[in-house]
Order: structure tokens, then sequence, then C-alpha cells
């Protein structure tokens, strides 16, 4: 089967019906490059993406330079505590005003000596004197929009987005009682691998697949009362903790070393928000995961595991790490073989489970709703 019958096969998309009558997204949106290329300017560039965390810009004039799907950005904080964003390029020949991160109070282009205030103002550009109507005021530093929630630091690179807060909706308030604010960065992991990132997204929003692949994480959570709710840009999959004998059960670490609770009380909360970032949430942690592409068929899953600061002085984080890693790796194994058969003559798209792929569904529907516009 030819590419192009198999991409006008699967045309059909489904959005405008329901999971009962629709088909999943087709196989060649996961590995065509003009896909990847329109979801960077649809998808990637219309939504709040994670840039950096609050605690790296803690004090003013503290600065953060890094990147978004190639674009260069430069977070920095103000005398008056005031967040602000810029693309990191210099207004003369695209030279970087800032690299890596610090405390500075102008920034010097690293190319020609061009300095800019940290508003993005153009303080100094050396040996332009004779250029005709060239002002200082017309070349700072492009702005993009930041925001900030529970230390986590957001950017958008579109100026009609709607605001963070109307985009994170219920979320701050159902991740609220878990503390995520207040808890302290224990280790960071990037996770490369081999597949769209639609198929490591894909695989997250189901619970359908911890029997085959999770064996020790479904000895933890109950699969029977694995619950998926929607909300309208996001989802939440959650099962209580079973009291499981497994010595790397959270909720027995949790009971017995920190809060006395009964096991019936604690449950794991998955909270996934469009397009591309997750919370995983449990009585005695919090990770965060952010997963980007880096071509059609190859993308990058970070890791950020959280702690309250009682819980950094004990072992508890190292085991978490562990068992999570332990996690990851079976996720990625599949995905990657996923990702290679999505290219087989044999498939071109599928059905959902409406017992348990409503939130990939939802998933679809969103994605849909910003690729077709």
């Amino acid at each position: 089967m030819s590419e192009s019958s198999k991409s006008t096969e699967t045309s059909a998309v489904p959005g405008g019906t329901g999971i009962e009558r629709a088909w999943t997204l087709p196989s060649v949106a996961y590995y065509e490059r003009e896909t990847a290329q329109r979801e960077k300017e649809r998808i990637f560039a219309r939504t709040w993406q994670i840039a950096a965390r609050s605690s790296q810009l803690s004090h003013a004039n503290d600065f953060v330079t890094t990147e978004l799907l190639g674009e260069p950005l430069l977070l920095t904080r103000g005398e008056g505590g005031e967040l602000r964003g810029f693309y990191n390029v210099c207004r003369h020949r695209a030279g970087p005003p800032a690299e890596g991160c610090g405390n500075r109070k102008v920034f010097r282009c690293g190319y020609h000596g061009w300095t800019y205030s940290p508003e993005g103002h153009l303080l100094h550009a050396p040996e332009m004197e004779g250029t005709e109507n060239f002002r200082a005021q017309d070349f700072g530093l492009l702005p993009v929009r930041v925001s900030e929630w529970s230390g986590l630091v957001f950017v958008n690179l579109d100026d009609q987005a709607v605001p963070l807060e109307e985009a994170l909706g219920e979320l701050p308030s159902q991740a609220g009682k878990f503390n995520f604010g207040g808890m302290r960065l224990h280790e960071r992991r990037d996770y490369v691998m081999e597949c769209n990132w639609k198929t490591y997204i894909d695989n997250y929003l189901e619970g359908y697949h911890l029997p085959s692949v999770h064996p020790s994480l479904n000895r933890e959570l109950d699969y029977n009362q694995y619950t998926t709710e929607l909300y309208p840009r996001h989802s939440l999959q959650w099962s209580p903790i079973r009291g499981a004998e497994n010595e790397k059960t959270v909720a027995r670490r949790y009971r017995q070393e920190v809060s006395g609770g009964p096991a019936a009380e604690m449950r794991a909360e998955y909270y996934w928000i469009f397009p591309n970032w997750m919370l995983n949430c449990y009585p005695d942690n919090v990770s965060l995961n952010i997963v980007l592409p880096l071509d059609a068929e190859r993308c990058v899953a970070i890791f950020e595991w959280y702690f309250a600061e009682e819980q950094l002085r004990s072992g508890i984080p190292a085991e978490t790490v562990g068992f999570s890693d332990e996690i990851q790796v079976e996720d990625g194994r599949i995905c990657e073989t996923v990702q290679r058969n999505l290219r087989s003559c044999s498939y071109t798209r599928g059905r959902y489970s409406v017992k348990q792929e409503t939130a990939l569904f939802h998933f679809h529907s969103l994605y849909w709703a910003l690729m077709e516009v």
C-alpha cells in the first residue's frame, strides 16, 4: 500500500462524531514531516508550554535562556518581581542577547555587542552612527507571553491565546490537595524515544495497557476501579492504590513513614494537560512529564520528580525514581514498537475502546480542532 493511498483512506477524523463511531488518527499523522511542521505552527505555538521553574527566577534580575521547538527564549525577573519573556534573538543580525542563566541587569549580544535592558529595551548599538532613520526604540527585543502557576513558568507564542488561568481550568483546584507548588525538585531525567510525540501521549492516556505492559504497576493500582474524567483542556485518570505487600508500594510507604492514614484513602491521580504535559500525583510525591517532538518520529519525555522537604531526607525519593524509571522503560519499549508498526502496510487506523479510551479520543478531538483551523 502506498503512502498516498494510506493517507486518502484515512482522511476521516474523530471530530464531529462520538467515540462509539469514531476511528483513531490516521497512521500517517504519526510520521509525516508535513504534519509535524503543522503541529509546531498550529498546536505548540498556540498553547501554553512549560519553559522553566519559578525557582530559577526567584530573585530580581535573574534570567534563564531556553528553547521551545527551535525558538530561542529569554525569561527574566524584574526588580518588582514581574516576569518577562522575550525571543532571545538580537534585532541586529540575530545574535544571542543572553546565554545560559544567572543574574544580570544588562544583556549584551555576543555577536556585535548590542545591549538590552531587562525590560527588553535597546540600550546601546555600537558603530551604528550614520545609519539613516535608525531609532533604538524600534529595535527592542520582541516579547513573548509568560505566566506562572504552582512553581512553573509557562510561555505562549500566540498573542491571542487565552490566559493561562483559563487554559488550566479546574486543574489548580483539583491538584491543589497535593501541594505541588510547595514541593522541591529532586531529580530530572530525559528519555529520548524513537516514536512520534503523539504515540507516547496516546499510551499515557489509557490504563488499558496496564495489565500487559506494567505488571508491577498493575499490582499497585486497582485496575477494576480505574476511572477517567474529561475536562475542556485536560483529563484525569485515577485509581485507588492497593495496600500491597510489595515493598515498593507507594501507599504502604506513605502510610508507615508519613501520614499514618489508612490505605483506603490513598489514590494515584494522573493529569494530562493539552497538548503535551502531565502531573502524576501520589500521596508522597508529584512527577511532572513534558513531551516534546524532536522530529516526526522522535521525541523526548522530560521527567521531574518533586517531594516535600522532609521527604528529601529519606530514602523515598531514590526508591520512587527507580520504580518510575522501570515503568518508563516499559512505556518507551512499547511506544517504539508501535511507532515502527504504524508504517506497516497492514495498518491505517483503528477503533476506540469506549470503556478504556475516552481520554485518548478526547485528545484526538482537541488535536483536530486546532489542526483544522
